[in-house]
């Protein structure tokens, strides 16, 4: 990130991107506590044979993911600019460069409960190979490929724009495989 940012916004770059971090480690422990909460009760579904429970546990955790997804897209939307004022109020164009990166950054709190949840399950089931491959996906490769290859797709002073967009690529690409893994792992798992 810093690499592409220091190439295509330099001077605001780097410092709206550390906004951005702060803010996104908020919305995401969400996620986070959620998918901690809920591995207690996988593992004890998985491992007590309740095959049924434990679809019922999955069903209804893309539902609740899904419900904090959309509250925290829109809340990421709603507090773009106090948040970024926050941080940044001190130098307009930050100010402004960071709101504009952060109403683009925040369309990844659509996916990335997904992917998190995701991987945890896969955890919680002692599949540690699967939980690593969606994790290391998510956070590693797709990042890194999205953000080296979403800014050619724009010109001008818009290549930013992919650099921004490119957690939003990353995260989309992971609930892929997440759900790739999940329907091919459902028989085994019986859920």
């Amino acid at each position: 990130y810093n690499i592409q940012l220091l190439r295509y916004a330099p001077g605001y770059g780097i410092k709206a991107y550390g906004v951005l971090m702060y803010v996104n480690f908020i919305f995401i422990s969400v996620f986070i506590g959620y998918t901690v909460a809920v591995a207690p009760i996988i593992s004890y579904n998985y491992g007590a044979g309740n095959h049924k429970e434990l679809r019922n546990v999955l069903l209804k955790s893309f539902l609740i993911i899904g419900i904090l997804s959309a509250f925290m897209f829109i809340l990421a939307e709603l507090l773009a600019t106090p948040m970024s004022y926050i941080f940044t109020r001190y130098d307009p164009l930050l100010l402004e460069k960071t709101k504009e990166a952060f109403f683009l950054y925040s369309f990844s709190f659509l996916f990335s409960g997904i992917a998190i949840f995701g991987s945890s399950f896969f955890t919680a089931l002692n599949n540690g190979p699967i939980s690593a491959i969606i994790s290391f996906l998510r956070t590693l490769l797709f990042q890194v490929i999205a953000v080296f290859l979403l800014p050619l797709c724009f010109s001008g002073d818009d290549k930013v724009k992919g650099i921004w967009l490119s957690i939003v690529v990353a995260e989309m690409l992971a609930v892929v495989v997440t759900m790739v893994f999940i329907l091919a792992k459902r028989k085994k798992y019986n859920y």
